[in-house]
């Protein structure tokens, strides 16, 4: 996953200025939490109806799923700019990283029950791919030509995927003192699309362990096989006599 990888693969992230400015930049963010859970800008409810539904310019692709459901790409850059629940501060970062490529990951997939794939969205820095704001959006319409806002957390080091189904947003936690290359731990929500809104199923948080890997494992100096040659032949094996009856 990127953005988040597992500390024992080997958590690799440089710690640049740039993703620190991002990390005060979104601080903003996480005093402004309107979820159950508190945890920064994070939208739960149900989808809004197709009047304020952002517009996206979907491409179909043929996709043998199933009668009336396949897989489309989306522009979700433009969706994201011309959605007016994301922050000015995330529109404003979300500039291409090299040529026009953008730091954001897009995941399609079945969660809300609707006709067409959702789209799952995860926007990130460039230089370190540390997440800045995860999204949901919703198809609506007969053809699922709009798409709707039904989820979003803004907050750093932040991340979403489908899983089996389900929702999964995967957060970094720092404590004081931490660096941004090594987060104290990390914690998984899981939530189930449920009477038109996500609702949370499951949390856990995993604390690391700040031993791991501090030291430099040192490997033993090479050695020869040993020259049986020099030892000689073997000797025969002692003959015993059977006793006389």
């Amino acid at each position: 996953m990127r953005g988040l990888t597992d500390r024992s693969g080997g958590r690799k992230r440089a710690a640049s200025g740039a993703a620190t400015a991002a990390l005060a930049a979104l601080g903003v963010f996480a005093a402004a939490a309107c979820s159950a859970g508190g945890s920064g800008v994070q939208d739960e409810g149900a989808a809004l109806g197709d009047s304020k539904a952002a517009k996206a310019v979907p491409s179909a692709v043929p996709s043998s799923t199933a009668a009336g459901r396949g897989t489309r790409t989306v522009d979700v850059v433009r969706l994201l700019q011309e959605d007016p629940k994301v922050s000015k501060q995330v529109k404003a970062d979300l500039k291409p990283c090299d040529r026009d490529t953008y730091p954001v990951d897009t995941s399609y997939g079945y969660l809300t029950g609707a006709a067409w794939p959702d789209v799952v969205v995860n926007v990130m820095t460039c230089d370190d791919a540390l997440g800045m704001g995860t999204y949901v959006y919703r198809p609506s319409g007969e053809s699922g030509e709009k798409y709707v806002n039904v989820f979003m957390v803004e907050e750093p080091a932040v991340y979403s995927a489908i899983d089996r189904g389900d929702l999964v947003v995967t957060k970094e936690v720092y404590t004081k003192g931490d660096a941004l290359t090594e987060p104290s731990g990390e914690e998984l929500t899981t939530y189930h699309w449920t009477s038109g809104k996500f609702t949370q199923q499951h949390w856990v948080r995993n604390e690391f362990s700040g031993a791991v890997g501090e030291g430099l494992a040192v490997a033993p100096e090479p050695t020869e096989p040993a020259d049986l040659t020099e030892l000689g032949p073997e000797p025969e094996p002692p003959v015993t006599e059977k006793p006389e009856n």
